[in-house]
């Protein structure tokens, strides 16, 4: 198979049914790079959703013209359009044929153009995509608009491989052999029915060694035939969260057809390995027990919206990766097939969702959280017609991946009383019903029935697993306390509870058989602390890794701070916190804030700061995350005695002396492993930039496993005082870019309503990153009034 990636499109924000003719004059229209979205480079705005960000909506029209030279494709040959992902409603017309369309955003479509293609009447194919997002209340977080995935033309031969036909299952496997099951279907698009030798060829990305194995299948005409094989790895290199061992597997169709040997070929990138979920032991991968510290991500990145490259995505798993994190919750929703990749790359363990609501919508809130009226737009209204071949699509499309270790059905579809209710609990309150009308958590006869849901899930559980057997069967509870007793959790493989810490004690010793894992979680020790006390947890996914845009409290904050990163990827002081729980590698981190004697210490309530001035009069409260085995605080040499709070998990101590550094040592076995000091912080005299390069070894791999991290620049900006650390104040930076494009400035401030597409921000703690798509030799330059500035040059 020949594919070629369709990225240079034109745009035009409007609605012209014109546009789909073949003939119609698209001169006039912008020019943009697929994947794009458009609401991120609309002005913010009070009129449009708090759910979406408050970004606009709107119809969209893209066309993009492709010579049929450079496809290259024969008359006997089968051509595929592929839509990674459209948000939403799409519809497509090739050469003014329209081929059809896909209401949701977050499945992948394809579409034969065989036909079409002998009708061609030159050689320029045009393809017109319309794009209507205008229902912009249809979700409660922030999707974008636009040809937020990748597309392409997929050129094969008339025997070929079917789209996503592919399913590789690790049998069985130890450190001496592993037992492989591989899964294809072979169609054949000729007249003739065809004898096929079906070759394949599992090299590692690793180590280069080879293994290959082969079958045959005769294939009817105008048909197709399934194929399975099981296949014999000695001495495997088996993938796991801190092995990520890959493999290539290419697989070779060979016949005969008008007396010429004929032949197509194929690759995917997978690996090996087992795991399970058990009801007494939790996760285990290969044999060994894992727990899975896992984050619930969105798919954003601020000022690049839902068009996030690959390359953005390594700087933040890899963060994530230093924090101690190994699983990745996809929520809500089957996300870029770039992000899969990497997390098999990087050694994440992937829960993936097909849905956050069902054949009814949630509340979707409009106007400010939990300020009523709601609206009720999105799926719900094509989930009948469309959730089997959603859910499907999903499936067929990541069950290669080793990463990827149950599917979700949904997530909180029973949510109390949104909209499914029941009379055992005359009223329900939800995880995130503050400051929710009285009324609304009453039981009400008139909405619909919560056993309802039970019949929706056993039917999507049996379309999960007739498409992969080999997964177990998921969904994110919102109130199991209903949910168990009307069989909603009855037919799953493993119940995922949403906050519900409280409740696994007893509900294991109510269903000892059914495994059970945190699947959204709040950041507190008390939440963790379950999952190290009582091996049946499998683990905890926090609610979120990364801040996302959408799910915003109320104007101007336009998004949730719910995350252990800011949507510029910088590290918060919780995520210093966490690490000190999670990771293996030690920690010393050091925050301050006033001392007020409260009992009451949470950051929500009570934020702190990396502030260290003798100027700020006070007692101020000192908090130590660290994960030594002996911990030494001390300020100009004097020791001052810290306490742990087992309540919070830190170490705390209150002082006033602020003349000198103050300096946290973590130690192990006799040594200093890890060392944190604070300073005075001066005002801004000069900004300092780097480029974020990816580590050789990622790199390297990303270029084995075929995933492009070129040509997207990422630079950090600091803001430095006189003594080199980083400013006390915050400045607006101003970019200029030459020889390239800049694609956006964030610095993680979700009350900074200044537009994305502005050449010039604000610091938010002295820090903002510049996303830039540049080639060798460009240059960005950063200034600001007052302060010697900082030129990068791409390549230097």
């Amino acid at each position: 198979m020949r594919t070629l990636p369709l990225e240079r499109w034109s745009f035009a924000l409007a609605d012209d049914p014109g546009a789909r003719a073949k003939r119609y004059d698209d001169s006039g229209w912008r020019a943009v790079r697929v994947p794009h979205d458009w609401s991120v480079e609309q002005p913010f705005s009070a009129a449009h959703s708090s759910g979406t960000g408050y970004l606009p909506g709107g119809v969209g029209w893209y066309r993009a013209h492709v010579s049929l030279r450079e496809l290259a494709a024969q008359a006997d040959q089968h051509v595929r359009l592929a839509f990674h992902g459209v948000y939403k409603n799409a519809d497509v017309w090739v050469n003014g044929y329209h081929v059809g369309g896909r209401p949701s955003g977050y499945a992948p479509f394809s579409f034969d153009l065989t036909e079409i293609l002998s009708y061609a009447p030159d050689d320029d194919l045009v393809v017109s995509v319309r794009v209507d997002h205008t229902d912009i209340s249809d979700s409660r977080w922030y999707n974008g608009s636009g040809i937020t995935r990748g597309v392409e033309l997929q050129v094969h031969e008339r025997v070929r491989l079917r789209e996503h036909g592919t399913s590789v299952t690790t049998v069985s496997a130890d450190a001496a052999t592993a037992t492989l099951r591989i899964g294809q279907t072979v169609c054949n698009d000729g007249d003739e029915a065809v004898a096929v030798r079906v070759l394949h060829e599992l090299r590692s990305l690793t180590t280069d060694r080879v293994h290959r194995f082969g079958a045959e299948v005769q294939v009817p005409a105008g048909d197709a035939a399934e194929i399975a094989l099981e296949a014999v790895v000695p001495d495997p290199e088996l993938w796991s969260d801190d092995d990520p061992a890959l493999h290539r597997l290419t697989t070779t169709l060979e016949w005969r057809s008008d007396g010429a040997e004929r032949r197509a070929s194929y690759d995917l990138v997978t690996g090996i390995r087992t795991f399970a979920f058990d009801a007494d032991r939790g996760f285990s991968v290969n044999g060994q027990p894992r727990v899975l510290r896992g984050v619930c991500l969105h798919e954003d990145a601020g000022c690049l919206g839902t068009a996030v490259p690959a390359a953005v995505w390594v700087r933040r798993l890899l963060s994530l990766k230093r924090m101690g994190c190994n699983a990745v919750r996809m929520a809500h929703n089957p996300h870029a097939p770039e992000l899969y990749a990497l997390c098999d790359l990087l050694g994440f363990y992937v829960v993936d969702e097909a849905f956050d609501e069902w054949e009814n919508p949630k509340n979707k809130w409009w106007q400010g959280h939990n300020v009523y009226p709601p609206r009720h737009e999105g799926y719900a209204k094509d989930f009948l017609e469309w959730h089997e071949r959603d859910l499907v699509a999903m499936i067929e499309a990541h069950r290669h991946h080793p990463s990827v270790i149950a599917w979700s059905i949904g997530n909180e579809v029973d949510y109390p009383n949104d909209p499914y209710a029941s009379p055992l609990f005359a009223e329900m309150t939800g995880n995130n019903d503050a400051n929710k009308p009285a009324a609304e958590r009453l039981y009400d006869a008139s909405r619909p029935d919560v056993r309802r849901l039970t019949t929706i899930a056993r039917r999507l559980a049996g379309i999960v697993r007739r498409t992969d057997p080999s997964r177990p069967v998921t969904l994110a509870a919102a109130f199991p306390e209903l949910s168990s007793r009307t069989g909603l959790l009855d037919d799953l493989d493993v119940v995922g509870y949403n906050y519900k810490e409280h409740l696994y004690e007893a509900d294991h010793a109510r269903f000892p058989d059914k495994p059970l894992l945190g699947s959204e979680n709040g950041h507190g020790y008390a939440q963790w602390l379950p999952v190290t006390r009582h091996d049946f947890v499998a683990g905890q996914f926090l609610w979120t890794g990364i801040d996302y845009l959408g799910e915003a409290r109320g104007w101007p904050v336009r998004g949730s701070v719910a995350g252990l990163l800011t949507l510029a990827g910088h590290e918060k002081h919780t995520w210093h916190l966490r690490r000190s729980w999670w990771a293996d590698d030690p920690v010393a981190y050091l925050v301050t804030r006033p001392h007020t004697g409260d009992e009451e210490r949470s950051f929500w309530t009570h934020p702190v700061s990396r502030t260290w001035d003798a100027a700020v009069p006070g007692e101020l409260e000192v908090l130590a995350f660290a994960n030594g085995d002996e911990l030494s605080l001390s300020c100009g040499g004097e020791r001052i005695p810290l306490e742990r709070d087992d309540e919070h998990g830190w170490w705390a101590a209150v002082t006033d002396c602020r003349d000198e550094p103050l300096v946290l040592e973590s130690w192990r076995d006799g040594r200093v492993v890890a060392r944190d000091e604070l300073r005075a912080r001066g005002e801004a005299v000069a900004i300092a930039a780097a480029v974020w390069e990816s580590p050789a070894d990622v790199a390297d791999a990303c270029r084995r496993a075929g995933i492009a991290l070129e040509g997207i620049v990422q630079i950090e900006c600091v803001l430095r005082d006189a003594n080199g650390g980083v400013a006390c104040d915050d400045r607006v930076i101003e970019v200029a870019v030459e020889g390239g494009e800049l694609l956006g400035i964030e610095n993680g401030d979700l009350a900074d309503d200044t537009p994305y597409d502005s050449a010039a921000r604000r610091t938010l703690d002295g820090r903002l990153v510049v996303f830039v798509r540049a080639s060798e030799g460009a240059s960005v330059r950063l200034s600001s009034p007052g302060l010697d500035g900082a030129l990068v040059v791409q390549g230097a």
